[in-house]
């Protein structure tokens, strides 16, 4: 094929596509090409509008579509089993994206022990593609628990059998992050999508972060969590005794009520006190630049998108924390060039660090669930909601201020200014306060044309609307509130493992080389199949639990319906009768 759409796809494609062995084998003795031909037409190509991706090279074509015989009928003739197309992708890559899992499983059983015979220096299966991922990780990428699987299943050995007990070493290279930057675990994190959260629940990855966060994890981010509230306690502290002093001369504003004002840098640190706080406002400032040098570079890392929306990586908390430790840096440099201004900023920051205790709520799993559903609730559903309202209140104040902008001033507090009346409205809209009114004078008729239409369109339809939304996103969330916790704590470990020192960190599992296996390292993990039967059985007891709870309210639905209709039929027929004898 020649066209663009098409292009270099021969007869030998169409007849592997198609499974024809025959004309497969025909046209191989006639001396058809299988070692350099590439598809590179449009068709065929990986992207997002893409129907089908089967690679460049014949083998690949012959692997997703997963006939045997023709694979291996391929590889004889002379097709590499290492070829890579323009992504760097092998045919182990292609093959963990293809739809069909148990095809994909088989064919690259094949392929491997093929490419076995060729003893390689490096296997097949940790050739990495232009990304720099192994089929492997790829596979723990996009969430192809099935693949997953069957490679930890090739890579572990079993140690010993004794009735219903088996212990087996599971092969931790590509999945522990102690030895690797790109590790499987960090994948799973930082991917904004649920398939590869699936991963965690399969062994050994399960087992090793549970190790993890038992044994080191969680201590380690208990300790953090107090270092944190003891540097928040001592900023909250010199906010509070912050250097003020009466304001010089007369207030003549009769509605500012401030008496009091910051002192200037050289009469801030006279005294002995002064002198205290200001070795509380130095580990303040320390401590604000120390959290912009730990949470910059990961920003730069993962991308800004990624890390301030992903809940897993904390969201939003990341926000919190950089904007805390920017307005601690610049309050710094209010006090030092005694600008009057301290208040609003030291205000923020104290609304900001306190907050941010929720953030190491994760860290417990009694409270960690619910903080992850808080968070995906607020800048879900309701923050969309938020905007609408935001809409509708400024519509309907600046109706209402088109009357009061006429009146005298001060003939109601609440709508003496533009942006007052936008707050008063806005309060009146959450049920805070009842409608401001002045009986002293006569409220123009189209306020109360204006309130009514307000009250009924924002706090009846769109405050029931919001209560509608809401149920079905809790829901939602409440489903994967547990499997965004462990995804979390995985992220949490992976955190605490970049910034302790390595000797704080000792590497799990036990090193290959003491059972006369490879220098990897593997994790040990013994299962009872008794225990898998049980628990096989117990999911599927559930199931049929939820099953029948299902058909109860069903069938309790339709008896409802059904009386319903029963009592309209009889009303009707009484309803007829009375007409006949009256008429």
């Amino acid at each position: 094929m020649t066209a663009e759409i098409f292009q270099g796809v021969t007869p030998l494609h169409i007849a592997v596509v198609t499974q024809n062995i025959s004309l497969v084998r025909h046209l191989i003795d006639r001396g058809a090409d299988v070692a350099t031909l590439r598809v590179t037409g449009l068709f065929f190509r990986k992207s997002l509008r893409g129907l089908i991706y089967y690679g460049e090279h014949i083998l690949s074509f012959a692997a997703c579509v997963g006939n045997k015989d023709i694979i291996s009928m391929l590889i004889d003739a002379g097709a590499s089993t290492r070829v890579q197309d323009e992504h760097g992708n092998t045919v182990l890559h292609i093959l963990v994206l293809q739809p069909n899992r148990t095809i994909a499983c088989q064919a690259l059983d094949l392929i491997m022990a093929r490419d076995a015979e060729l003893d390689q220096p490096v296997p097949i299966d940790m050739m990495p593609n232009n990304r720099g991922l192994t089929t492997f990780k790829l596979a723990a990428k996009k969430g192809n628990t099935v693949v997953f699987q069957h490679l930890v299943n090739k890579r572990r050995v079993v140690q010993w059998n004794m009735g219903p007990l088996t212990s087996m070493l599971y092969d931790l290279t590509e999945i522990d992050s102690w030895a690797d930057n790109m590790s499987v675990l960090e994948l799973i994190v930082v991917s904004p999508h649920r398939e590869p959260r699936r991963i965690l629940e399969l062994t050994p990855v399960r087992q090793l972060v549970s190790l993890k966060w038992n044994l080191y994890g969680k201590h380690y981010f208990r300790v953090l969590l107090f270092v944190y509230l003891l540097y928040i306690w001592i900023f909250t502290m010199c906010c509070v005794f912050r250097p003020i002093m009466d304001i010089p001369g007369n207030n003549t504003n009769p509605h500012d009520k401030t008496v009091m004002m910051q002192k200037p840098l050289n009469e801030s640190y006279a005294t002995h006190a002064d002198h205290l706080r200001l070795v509380g406002e130095i580990i303040s400032v320390l401590g604000a630049v120390v959290i912009l040098l730990l949470e910059i570079p990961d920003m730069l890392k993962v991308g800004a998108k990624h890390y301030f929306g992903q809940t897993a990586l904390g969201g939003p908390f990341h926000a919190i924390f950089i904007s805390y430790a920017f307005l601690v840096v610049i309050l710094c440099v209010f006090r030092v060039c005694s600008v009057q201004a301290e208040k609003e900023v030291m205000a923020m920051c104290l609304v900001l660090c306190w907050t941010n205790v929720l953030y190491f709520a994760r860290g417990f799993e009694m409270f960690g669930p619910y903080v992850i559903m808080i968070q995906k609730v607020l800048f879900g559903d309701l923050l969309k909601f938020m905007f609408l309202m935001v809409i509708v209140d400024i519509g309907f104040g600046s109706a209402l201020w088109m009357v009061y902008m006429t009146q005298a001033f001060a003939t109601l507090n609440e709508y003496s200014y533009y942006f007052s009346t936008l707050w008063a409205e806005w309060e009146i809209n959450l049920t805070l306060v009842n409608m401001p009114e002045n009986p002293t004078y006569v409220t123009p008729l189209i306020v109360y044309v204006v309130q009514v239409a307000y009250t009924l369109f924002a706090y009846m339809c769109l405050l029931y609307l919001m209560k509608a939304m809401l149920v079905p996103a809790v829901m939602k969330v409440a489903e994967e509130r547990d499997e965004l916790w462990r995804t979390q704590v995985v992220a949490t470990t992976l955190m605490l493992e970049r910034r302790l020192p390595r000797r704080l960190w000792p590497r799990l599992g036990m090193c290959g080389l003491d059972y006369g296996l490879s220098d990897s390292w593997y994790l040990r993990v013994q299962t009872d199949q008794n225990q898998d039967q049980d628990q096989t059985l117990q999911d599927q007891d559930q199931i049929q639990a939820m099953q029948i709870q299902q058909l109860q309210f069903i069938r309790a639905e339709l008896q409802k319906r059904r009386t319903l209709i029963q009592k309209l039929i009889q009303n009707r027929t009484l309803t007829d009768s009375g007409s006949q004898i009256f008429i």
